[in-house]
Order: structure tokens, then sequence, then C-alpha cells
């Protein structure tokens, strides 16, 4: 399977921006599906993972309660919607699919599939 990330652009600290994960290739709901980014000079860093079924998501603590990530089945993507957006947001952002283990979903090693990211720029 190969996603691709889109949505992404430039945001006021404390805004809002939909990011959305399209599949070709495969059916997303065979996958466990995470976003990441990678921020200016840094690391990749895991933002937040989905069950296949959606029943179970997992986030880093800097997200918690404001981004939110969502399945959506008909449309064969995942959404990430990200709410009171911070410049510490700031980076691009890139989502992929995994089987490994809901344990060990944070790992962007495991994953497969990644496209071309898509630019989130929040300015303060």
């Amino acid at each position: 399977v190969q996603l691709q990330a889109s949505g992404g652009g430039l945001a006021q600290a404390g805004g809002s921006l939909r990011l959305s994960c399209a599949a070709s290739g495969g059916t997303l709901s065979n996958y466990n599906l995470g976003w990441f980014r990678q921020g200016p000079g840094k690391e990749r860093e895991f933002v937040a993972a989905i069950s296949r079924n959606g029943g179970s998501t997992k986030y880093t603590d800097s997200v918690k309660g404001r981004f939110t990530i969502s399945r959506n089945r008909a449309k064969n993507t995942a959404d990430l919607q990200m709410n009171n957006l911070k410049p510490e947001d700031t980076a691009v952002y890139y989502c992929a699919a995994t089987t490994i283990v809901w344990g060990r979903v944070t790992e962007d090693a495991y994953y497969t599939g990644w496209g071309q990211g898509t630019q989130v720029t929040v300015s303060s």
C-alpha cells in the first residue's frame, strides 16, 4: 500500500488544520495507521496512531487533547484533525501503515507506505 498525506498549509497559533491520508494499492482497514512529523532540524517523531478497527488510538503527549485521528472507511482515508495549533507543531507530516502489534505503533521502523509528506506551518 502507498499512502499520501494532504491538507497541510499555513495556520496561525490557535488555529486548526485537517490532514488526510489517502491510500493506493491497498485497503487502509487492513492496517494500523500512524501519523508522524519531522520538524526543522529534528528527527521524525510519532504523532498519533489508530488501530485497524478504529477502536484504539494513541497520541504523543504534546498533542493530546488537541489532535484527533480518525478513519473514513467509505473514502479509504485516515484524517488528523489538529486544533489549537502551536508554532512547535510546524513540521512535515507523514502518514504510514503498519501491521505491527499495537504496543509498538509508535516506532516508525515498523511502518511502510511512506509517501510525500505535507507541510504544516504555524505562525505565532
